[in-house]
């Protein structure tokens, strides 16, 4: 069981490639030990990202593959493929069907349909799975070539509806909620109804507002702060939850 001494700080979903200094912003987290899932968008960025994660206790790498730049990279599907296997942590990863990517939108489910294949036949990943505009699509995707309990989905900034909500926590996903989703009162309903034991913090780092100066990782208190507003629970309480339902995804 966690206590209060022991409990991290989580970032499931950071893009720490993407900021000015990459190998700093790796530093930075594992000074302070917040536990973070350094997410990428292209497998050729994975091997720098093991690299230092790999030298690390509290940063993981993800290897990913975003549906936003499916149009023009989805000929490194093989190359993700070849690093399958050397990671545990597959991210970014899922579908966009937003204004500006749905050009792409079947390019994308056929990449993703492999990507969840390939997780499939592996076993044991966990995937930080991305959804704008298509939550259905994609949960029937994941239903459908996922096996249950072969792997493990955790939502990334989720913003489907709350039947969408329902139907994902039933099919056994978590999701990573970041301070943004928390200022919208549409989409903070929808994380109080989710099941407390499925949630985890994220920054989405460098993509979301209030983040520290200088080129730092954004700082993950805000959500865990707004989440703890939430559910009536002091912020330590809230650690304490989110570092437990972290031990069960990982377990």
């Amino acid at each position: 069981m966690t206590d209060r001494k022991s409990a991290r700080l989580i970032d499931f979903h950071c893009h720490l490639d993407l900021y000015p200094d990459h190998a700093a912003a790796v530093a930075q987290r594992e000074r302070e030990r917040v536990f973070t899932l350094a997410v990428t968008t292209t497998p050729k960025a994975f091997p720098r990202n093991k690299e230092l994660a790999d030298r690390t206790k509290y940063v993981r790498a993800a290897l990913g593959l975003h549906p936003q730049l499916v149009a023009e990279r989805a000929k490194e599907l093989s190359i993700w493929k070849e690093y399958l296997p050397s990671t545990r942590y597959v991210g970014e990863v899922g579908l966009d069907a937003g204004r500006r990517f749905y050009a792409s939108f079947e390019q994308q489910k056929s990449v993703f349909s492999e990507i969840l294949g390939a997780c499939a036949y592996a076993g044991d990943k966990i995937l930080s799975v991305h959804s704008v505009r298509c939550a259905k699509v994609v949960l029937d995707m994941i239903e459908a070539r996922l096996p249950v309990g072969n792997n493990r989905v955790v939502l990334h900034w989720f913003t489907g509806s709350a039947s969408e909500a329902r139907r994902a926590a039933e099919m056994g996903c978590y999701f990573s909620i970041n301070a943004e989703m928390l200022r919208n009162d549409r989409s903070a309903k929808i994380v109080h109804s989710l099941p407390k034991e499925r949630i985890l913090t994220e920054t989405d780092g460098p993509f979301t507002a209030g983040g520290p100066s200088g080129g730092a990782p954004a700082d993950v208190r805000p959500a865990r702060d707004g989440l703890a507003n939430l559910y009536n629970l002091e912020h330590d309480e809230m650690d304490i939850l989110i570092n437990e339902n972290l031990r069960t995804l990982l377990s």
